[in-house]
């Protein structure tokens, strides 16, 4: 029972990072039908941003919630600028061509991201810096609670929250919830349907570079190609959720993450990356709708 805890905590910190990042390709694709495969090389240049900016104000040698708060701000930063221009350049001008065409657009821009980011950074990996003293708050019954684990539950806690208060409670969400109903219309209505796009993509982008902080506290090594497994997670726990459907992308990151911590603890660390690709083929058999979405018929 012990083990199981402790499994269950780790698990539940670690999907939380796999939702805030399926959240950028469920958002997208609600609204474009698209799936952005840059958006996990847009987690690993906030990972950068952060890095480098704790270099800048010398935080590596300064853990503390202040260091936390503002390497979030320039990982946010970072990733939300890099979104926008990715949209604008990239996929806008393809908006009306084939989906076929917009799909390569979006695997070149990841490939582009992944080979220009060994250019610039290099190809070796590099240690995050210690942004909390990772310390034992309590420990109940053998089982320990850690501060990393609790500052990523805070942390992605709160971005859910205000995700949540920004679609159903303000004027740009119901703009954003417009757009994804039906575009035309709402043009039609008077919404500004490319800057809701634009702004969707920042906003994903922007989850994005969170769980890069929050992946550089806990496993603290980052590289150019880092985002290609944790984007193909968090990819899966999109479509296992509903792809499209925002709580889906939460309940299926926290799933992602407990089923991983559970086979890595109860069976091998062999099979944790293999168990993602599982459950993908799975859920595409058995629901290819997800968890929480729902079957449609899509006209060709």
């Amino acid at each position: 029972m012990q083990d199981f805890l402790q499994h269950f905590i780790n698990g539940v910190s670690l999907g939380s990072i796999y939702a805030l990042i399926a959240l950028g390709y469920t958002m997208v694709y609600g609204i474009l039908q698209l799936i952005n495969f840059a958006h996990s090389d847009v987690y690993m240049i906030g990972a950068f941003s952060a890095y480098y900016g704790a270099m800048l104000l010398g935080f590596q040698n300064r853990p503390g919630i202040a260091a936390l708060v503002i390497l979030l701000f320039f990982a946010m930063a970072g990733c939300a600028l890099l979104g926008f221009t990715i949209e604008r350049l990239a996929y806008r001008p393809l908006r009306k061509a084939p989906k076929l065409n917009i799909l390569i657009t979006a695997i070149g821009v990841s490939l582009l991201l992944q080979y220009s980011g060994q250019v610039i950074f290099g190809a070796d990996p590099k240690v995050f810096p210690s942004v909390l003293q990772d310390s034992v708050i309590t420990e109940f019954l053998g089982v320990q609670l850690k501060v990393l684990d609790v500052a990523v539950l805070l942390v992605t806690f709160v971005m859910m929250l205000a995700l949540h208060y920004l679609i159903y409670h303000t004027k740009v969400g119901r703009a954003m919830r417009a757009v994804s109903t039906n575009m035309n219309v709402a043009s039609m209505l008077g919404v500004n349907s490319d800057r809701i796009i634009s702004f969707t993509f920042a906003l994903g982008s922007a989850l994005a570079g969170v769980g890069s902080v929050l992946v550089g506290m806990k496993y603290p090594k980052i590289e150019p190609l880092m985002g290609m497994m944790i984007g193909l997670k968090a990819f899966v726990a999109a479509v296992l959720g509903g792809i499209g459907n925002i709580p889906g992308a939460v309940l299926g990151g926290l799933l992602m993450g407990l089923s991983e911590e559970m086979v890595v603890g109860y069976l091998s660390s062999t099979y944790r990356d293999a168990l993602a690709f599982g459950i993908l083929i799975l859920i595409l058999i058995f629901r290819p709708a997800g968890l929480l979405g729902r079957g449609g018929v899509e006209k060709v």
